[in-house]
């Protein structure tokens, strides 16, 4: 019989486990001795706070990162063919989702190995969930582009999908980059348009607002070095 690939969902932050996990996902984690991680020490430590017994050295870690070539992909998934269950823990979130986690999962599907996802948080999806815009037609684009000019011309672009398909557009930036990328909203977008932020979400500092760029444009929070997602959409009835 062969074994299973659980997805793992991480906190948002580091935060008690009891937080954000149900307890069946932390006693799965704990049944598990081959992992798929993107960084060993945080791989290490989430299982710490998972449970402060645990010995990390009978346990067995690949990493998946930018400088995972393909062919070893394909490897990490061998210990499910000798009937061996293993876990692909994302760095924050749900595996897959803003993740590189998905070239994994493929491999899995491959080779018939049952994939089983976790319960977890998702900036994602919680952010959606608490900004009031349409949480039944959304998009979600990962990353804009860095150079200003293109990152413009990529904002317009999602506020006219907003506008003509009443779809909500969702997007992430790297933490550093947020405060440019919160005035490149506000000097791009119509005043009319609701804009909203959520950031930290699941942390005591925990921010989510939906405005109008009129109305952002009178104070801006500071995000810098905040995970946050932005949200582009129309005000519903």
């Amino acid at each position: 019989m062969k074994g299973k690939l659980y997805l793992i969902p991480n906190s948002l932050g580091n935060q008690d486990p009891d937080i954000f996990l149900p307890k069946y996902v932390m006693d799965k984690i704990l049944s598990i001795k081959y992992f798929i991680v993107e960084d060993l020490r945080n791989a290490r430590r989430f299982l710490k706070l998972i449970d402060k017994k645990i010995v990390i050295d009978d346990l067995i870690f690949f990493e998946l990162n930018k400088h995972t070539q393909s062919k070893q992909v394909e490897t990490y998934i061998e210990p499910a063919n000798t009937g061996m269950d293993i876990g692909l823990l994302s760095e924050a979130g749900l595996p897959g989702i803003a993740d590189p986690g998905a070239g994994i999962i493929t491999a899995a599907h491959k080779e018939n190995i049952q994939v089983l996802p976790l319960t977890g948080p998702s900036s994602i999806f919680l952010g959606l969930m608490a900004s009031g815009l349409n949480g039944q037609q959304f998009k979600f684009h990962g990353y804009l582009p860095i150079q200003k000019n293109d990152r413009i011309k990529s904002l317009k672009q999602l506020e006219k999908s907003a506008v003509t398909t009443g779809e909500t557009q969702i997007f992430i930036e790297t933490p550093y980059r947020n405060i440019a990328m919160m005035k490149n909203i506000i000097e791009t977008c119509n005043e009319n348009t609701m804009i909203a932020i959520a950031a930290d979400i699941t942390l005591e500092s925990e921010y989510i607002h939906t405005k109008t760029v009129s109305e952002w444009k009178k104070g801006l929070p500071n995000l810098h070095k905040r995970p946050a997602v932005f949200l582009i959409g129309q005000k519903q009835q």
